[in-house]
């Protein structure tokens, strides 16, 4: 029940997709690989099957299933068609594909119209192979599974050899995934050709061979899962490294909104949502970050005509963020804009900058100067500095 909700909402997301892209051809596939795998699986269930069977007669449940196990392979097949092509080559391959599904479809039909009429009775351990249309069906669906397989194989191997971690580490997965499986389908036509010719396969290595299958499936699903996964447990981890700088940065921003607060943006309504959506947090992050640099660009004239402080020493990381914080508070307030004071400005030099090249080593050089500032409290703060807050 648990994989089938989890296929019900992996469905549910892929149909929003194209309903926002109609034209994407191998993001249809994707969709119809997984409708149709989600409609093979109650199919498979003991109530879903004698449910059909009882409407439509014995074996219609399990020529259903089949069908919707290899119409899955194919939109998988379908969906490497359409990537590694332009649009009319895809659609030409995809167009001869479909034509042997169809072929191999009517023919499972036509041999289990001929059959007796309990001829797909049983599972495939249980099933009477000395029965020709028994043996014909499994064969011929097996053999298709087996092609199926082996060409998503080729074409995610391809793409594995191509592609950049973390994607390979989830495409070659995905590939030993689809090999594991296109052995077991070989495995079991071998198995069907022995049981039809009067052999006996040992129950040992049917159970094997069983195992195999599913944890083929197993690699299969860990493999696609892996980087999507793997870019959700990404994206949580900046999602909380941007909240945490955010609240860490409060003190250097409060201090200097208070000076300027023509320079805090225009906040958005706050709500719950707000409050915890990535999007907002991710905003709200780099708007603070923007707004302090800003106040630090306002005031380094007033903070560089503060006596014992040099240029060099605001400017670069090696200075001690606690003399640059200090130098921040007297300046702020004994001679900035905004504050009593006579202090007369000299001229404008970046503040507190990064020695090292990075995307967060000017971040960080921001946050050291807030962490030096915490625990003061910011003096005078105005009502429009509180209302604009985060």
């Amino acid at each position: 029940m648990a994989f089938f909700a989890a296929l019900a909402a992996a469905i549910a997301w892929k149909v929003r997709q194209v309903a926002r892209d109609p034209r994407n051809a191998p993001l249809r596939s994707v969709t119809l690989c997984l409708v149709c795998a989600a409609a093979s699986y109650p199919l498979a269930m003991p109530g879903g099957a004698s449910g059909v069977d009882a409407v439509a007669g014995h074996g219609a449940a399990k020529l259903l299933q089949n069908v919707m196990l290899l119409a899955t392979l194919f939109f998988l097949m379908c969906f490497y068609l359409h990537s590694a092509a332009d649009e009319e080559t895809g659609r030409g391959r995809a167009r001869r594909e479909a034509v042997g599904l169809v072929l191999v479809v009517a023919a499972l039909v036509a041999i289990v119209a001929s059959g007796p009429h309990e001829v797909l009775v049983g599972s495939f351990s249980t099933a009477d192979m000395a029965i020709p249309q028994v043996a014909s069906f499994y064969l011929l669906a097996g053999l298709y599974m087996m092609y199926a397989l082996g060409a998503a194989f080729w074409w995610t191997r391809r793409y594995a050899r191509l592609s950049p971690r973390p994607h390979s580490t989830g495409l070659w997965t995905t590939a030993v995934g689809l090999a594991s499986m296109a052995c077991a389908c070989a495995i079991r036509a071998v198995f069907v050709i022995l049981r039809s010719m009067g052999g006996t396969v040992p129950s040992a290595l049917n159970a094997a061979v069983a195992a195999l299958l599913v944890m083929s499936i197993m690699l299969f699903v860990v493999g696609v899962s892996y980087p999507i996964a793997r870019a959700r447990i990404t994206a949580v981890r900046i999602w909380h490294r941007h909240r945490r700088i955010h609240h860490r940065l409060q003190p250097l921003w409060e201090l200097l909104a208070e000076a300027y607060p023509d320079s805090v943006l225009q906040p958005t309504a706050k709500s719950w949502r707000e409050m915890w959506n990535a999007r907002s947090v991710h905003r709200r992050y780099h708007r603070r970050v923007v707004e302090c640099r800003d106040g630090l660009v306002q005031v380094s004239p007033y903070l560089l005509a503060m006596p014992g402080l040099s240029a060099r020493d605001a400017a670069r990381d090696s200075a001690q963020p606690e003399v640059l914080a200090q130098s921040l508070r007297d300046v702020l307030a004994a001679g900035a804009p905004g504050t009593s004071g006579t202090v007369e400005p000299v001229a404008a030099v970046p503040l507190a900058l990064p020695s090292q090249q990075g995307p967060d080593a000017d971040v960080e050089q921001l946050v050291a100067l807030a962490d030096a500032l915490r625990g003061a409290t910011p003096r005078n703060m105005s009502a429009k500095t509180a209302a604009n807050r985060g």
